[in-house]
């Protein structure tokens, strides 16, 4: 079976795995999955749903490029919700909750059926390397299997260690024995490694939960749906999540746990996720704050478990399970499983280059966890570009990356490998400078011809999104030309407290104004005859009402996108030798030798690097 010369073998099963193995067989590379346990491919191992604050705009991105996250959390769905809507359009996210056993499935399922593809379930204990460059990997039953490339997606599962109180053991995941061999292996080779620790809540029986006591979360009344292509349909009927509140009691129940937590009594020693802490971690920190939410979130559609979203933690089951009956709604709570924390070994991503490929040995290539990410989103995006920069590598083709300006992929990406991270990095829209261009509305018209360049999105889908491009521009062009009279519009600006007219006037003028709608602009006869002739819809017509809305700051951020591709252009040699530039400071020098930047503009972006740095490499470049 294994006689064969791979093109591509991607380590692990998880969100990045799943996506490598996709991209890289989709673009009709030879790929082979292997993984621990193919039962549990694309397990969600954390809280059952996609999508959320800018975690939401890296699915679509996933989409637009050909992956398949997008149209799995759709099939897999039971209720959609799209975030920040009372914010502007650059922080709308999309999120759904969804049915955990019903999304692994679909996932195994779609890569089943994706040609150029091949499992087996197995630990790979050992990388073959051949000066400096992977040729393959060797198992744990010790088989030998040659390859062109490797893609290591081992989650949390490098040396992972089970924490539960005073208790621990080895494993990557619950009922999950770790990994072992690769961490040592790297190490030796050269690579810097270090620990991270995250943690999930305790999983229990939505029969014993009280739900009358709690706050009904509904979904979306008009949902939506993640994935670009006609294959998804938006749902039509979706499942209730719910609200409860921690009290003082609580806490003061929870911190009896205290002295028997690894948290505090120093058997973790590695650093937790700052935007998603367990709730020992909480009221540690918010001492003054007696109350915290608890979301209540249904593992599907059918099942009866639930996932107590707020309430991650490794103190002793007792602990978990006293303090939880006194949760509103959680009186006569019965536990599935208990919280817990794991530790496991990552790669600090600074020696990466952007492609994902490791900079130490040729060919090999990091995604997800192991590059000290934290989320589903994250490691999918990163699986993705490792996925088909490992196939680009061997069919001889120019390397695929995005730019700060194209992507959140590639601010993640960009800022995992320009600033490294010692917590596990997680997404948001504040990271991104210029999310006002990157919506989760725009990702098709950002990302789709990339993908169908790379092979990866259909023709089909490019059509699509080239169909909706130039009806969305033909319909603001329309406001642009289109006057109406003062006496057909002041009615409307009356009814909106919006300043009346004195003359007739642009469309687009009107229609710019932060209170009148799209809603109120289609109450004028020329604008619904425009929308029922073309045959716009909905997509599109948001698509063209953000577009006007915010065409100002659309065009400030293009200007300032610009003058960063500038610098972007500008290439540093590889290996250049930074010790000869003695007027730069000798911070600089050492990160800039250690990071070793491609263009002008990533080195700017590394920390301890001043402008007069960047000056003084500017000046030496020009020469």
């Amino acid at each position: 079976m294994f006689d064969k010369v791979y093109d591509v073998i991607v380590v692990g099963g998880g969100h990045a795995g799943s996506e490598a193995a996709a991209a890289a067989a989709n673009m009709r590379s030879s790929t082979l999955l292997i993984t621990m346990n193919l039962q549990n491919i694309a397990q969600m191992s954390c809280n059952p749903a996609m999508g959320g604050i800018a975690k939401g705009q890296i699915l679509r991105e996933i989409d637009a490029l050909g992956g398949y996250s997008g149209i799995v959390s759709d099939t897999s769905a039971i209720q959609f919700k799209m975030l920040n809507k009372s914010k502007g359009p650059a922080m709308w996210s999309p999120r759904v909750q969804s049915d955990r056993m019903r999304f692994a499935e679909d996932w195994r399922l779609m890569l089943e059926n994706t040609p150029n593809l091949d499992f087996y379930q197995d630990m790979v204990s050992t990388l073959i390397v051949d000066n400096d460059e992977v040729v393959g990997v060797r198992t744990s039953l010790g088989l030998e299997v040659s390859a062109k490339t490797v893609v290591l997606t081992n989650g949390t599962f490098l040396n992972g260690l089970i924490h539960i109180g005073d208790k621990n053991f080895g494993g990557g995941r619950a009922g999950e024995r770790a990994a072992t061999g690769i961490t040592e292996q790297l190490v030796e080779l050269g690579f810097e490694s270090g620990r991270m620790k995250t943690g999930t809540p305790p999983r229990v029986d939505g029969r014993s939960l009280d739900y009358s006591k709690m706050v009904v979360q509904p979904g979306d009344e008009v949902p939506e749906k993640f994935s670009y292509s006609d294959v998804t349909k938006p749902l039509t009927e979706q499942r209730d999540c719910h609200m409860s509140f921690t009290s003082p009691l609580v806490h003061d129940l929870l911190r009896e746990g205290f002295e028997r937590s690894p948290m505090f009594n120093g058997r973790i020693k590695s650093t937790g996720p700052r935007y998603c802490p367990s709730i020992e971690d909480k009221i540690n920190r918010f001492a003054t704050k007696d109350r915290h939410q608890i979301f209540v979130e249904p593992e599907g559609w059918n099942t009866v478990e639930v996932y107590v979203n707020g309430f991650s933690t490794s103190l002793p089951e007792d602990i978990q399970f006293k303090a939880l009956r006194s949760v509103v709604g959680f009186e006569k709570v019965k536990f599935f499983r208990p919280g817990y924390a794991i530790e496991y070994d990552y790669f600090p991503p600074t020696q990466l280059k952007h492609t994902l490929e490791t900079k130490l040995i040729k060919g090999l290539f990091f995604a997800g966890q192991i590059n000290g990410t934290t989320g589903y989103e994250e490691a999918a995006s990163q699986g993705l570009i490792a996925g088909i920069n490992a196939a680009l590598q061997v069919q001889e083709r120019e390397e695929f990356t995005l730019k700060r300006n194209e992507a959140y992929i590639g601010v993640l990406i960009d800022d995992l490998i320009t600033k490294g991270t010692e917590e596990p990095y997680r997404m948001f829209t504040s990271r991104a400078e210029y999310r006002t261009l990157l919506r989760q509305d725009n990702a098709d018209l950002r990302l789709t011809p990339k993908g169908y360049e790379l092979g990866l999105a259909s023709e089909k889908r490019l059509r699509r999104m080239e169909e909706k491009h130039s009806k969305s521009e033909a319909f603001v062009e329309f406001f642009k030309q289109t006057s109406v009279q003062a006496e057909d519009i002041n009615p409307i600006l009356e009814a909106n407290d919006s300043a009346l007219v004195n003359q007739s006037g642009k469309l687009f003028k009107i229609f710019a104004r932060p209170n009148i709608s799209m809603d109120d602009v289609r109450q004028i006869e020329s604008v619904e005859a425009y929308v029922q002739e073309h045959n716009l819809d909905k997509e599109t017509i948001e698509q063209a009402e953000i577009q006007v809305k915010y065409s100002g700051y659309i065009d400030k951020e293009k200007n300032n996108a610009d003058k960063l591709n500038r610098l972007e252009d500008l290439k540093i040699p590889e290996g250049f030798d930074y010790s000869k530039l003695k007027s730069m400071s000798i911070e600089a020098r050492q990160k800039l030798e250690k990071i070793q930047p491609r263009t002008i503009s990533q080195a700017s972006r590394i920390s301890g690097v001043t402008p007069s740095d960047v000056s003084v490499l500017l000046v030496y470049m020009g020469r």
